[in-house]
């Protein structure tokens, strides 16, 4: 691949004044070391807790690792933006769409991308009940993490569930509950990476799960490649890379598959435009074994985004 200037000017953004804080806190740490054993000598770290932070005045690229609200839902974006300061991955107006799950799944319909059967309940006036079947998630539409996520599978469990939902925000998505497994695909720069098959050790991929030092709980293994037939492999990549077309990604995302136990049958639920950047992240994982080292991830995104136009 071509090379950045190692003596280019990168500023990493992380924390920010979201859910996902300290998850963001790890991932730059990380990310920042990288670019380090990269061999670049101008790095540095600003923590981001409001739209009024300030950047050195000679950053050449900020490198955005604050998942999450204002930092994946195209706030920063646009703020940056507005500063004329060149930034990583995914657009303001891409990244609206991909950190709500509704405008995100408008897309896959549009585009014929398979994704669960949903609906959305505007919630503003008291809670709606769902009038899909049983068994079914809700979810709010814009959190990441997995924050408010609940698998409902009696009656009993719908109200509360809902309940917790609306303290996320008076919109709620409600889709079909897929029995399979979880899989992410990791797409850089319109290439796709090997499949992750992600196996919780209880429940489902919830934020104990994926960060299980974060609350002393839970547990993930993770398998990379994924454990599929060659024609199955192929099949979940496609959906992934259709649904990244879908919303126009720039640069690199993550994109969230359950397969169906009944038939391997993919399904999208979601495109995440600021994934977990730890050594041990999903999205390093899957470039490790695409052959690409974490500090050459950390470096070809760098350079990839400096590369892409913005709007």
């Amino acid at each position: 691949m071509n090379k950045l200037p190692l003596d280019t000017k990168i500023v990493v953004l992380v924390g920010g004044p979201g859910a996902e804080r300290e998850v963001s806190l790890v991932s730059g740490q990380g990310v920042f070391q990288a670019l380090k054993d990269a061999g670049f000598t101008h790095v540095s770290e600003v923590d981001v807790k409001d739209a009024n932070f300030v950047l050195p005045d000679d950053t050449q690229l900020a490198y955005n690792i604050i998942h999450g609200t204002f930092g994946e839902d195209g706030t920063l974006q646009s703020i940056l933006e507005q500063r004329h300061i060149p930034y990583t991955g995914a657009g303001s107006k891409t990244s609206e769409i991909c950190f709500d799950k509704v405008q995100t799944k408008e897309k896959f319909i549009e585009k014929g991308v398979p994704t669960p059967q949903s609906e959305t309940l505007d919630c503003s006036e008291g809670i709606v009940m769902p009038t899909l079947p049983l068994p079914f998630v809700i979810k709010p539409p814009c959190e990441g993490s997995s924050v408010g996520v609940h698998i409902v599978k009696t009656v009993d469990e719908i109200l509360p569930a809902m309940q917790e939902a609306i303290t996320h925000g008076k919109e709620v998505l409600v889709e079909e509950f897929i029995q399979g497994k979880e899989l992410t695909v990791a797409i850089l720069n319109g290439k796709v990476l090997p499949v992750v098959h992600i196996s919780p050790r209880s429940g489902f991929y919830d934020i104990n799960n994926k960060y299980p030092w974060m609350n002393n709980q839970g547990g993930t293994d993770y398998f990379c490649p994924a454990d599929l037939s060659p024609e199955v492999t192929q099949r979940v990549q496609d959906a992934a890379l259709a649904a990244y077309n879908a919303v126009g990604v720039e640069v690199y995302g993550r994109v969230d598959v359950l397969l169906r136990d009944s038939d391997e049958m993919p399904f999208v639920l979601e495109i995440n435009t600021i994934p977990g950047m730890t050594a041990s992240s999903l999205f390093p994982k899957a470039a490790q074994a695409a052959g690409i080292s974490y500090p050459e991830l950390c470096e070809e995104i760098a350079l990839i985004s400096l590369q892409t136009p913005r709007s």
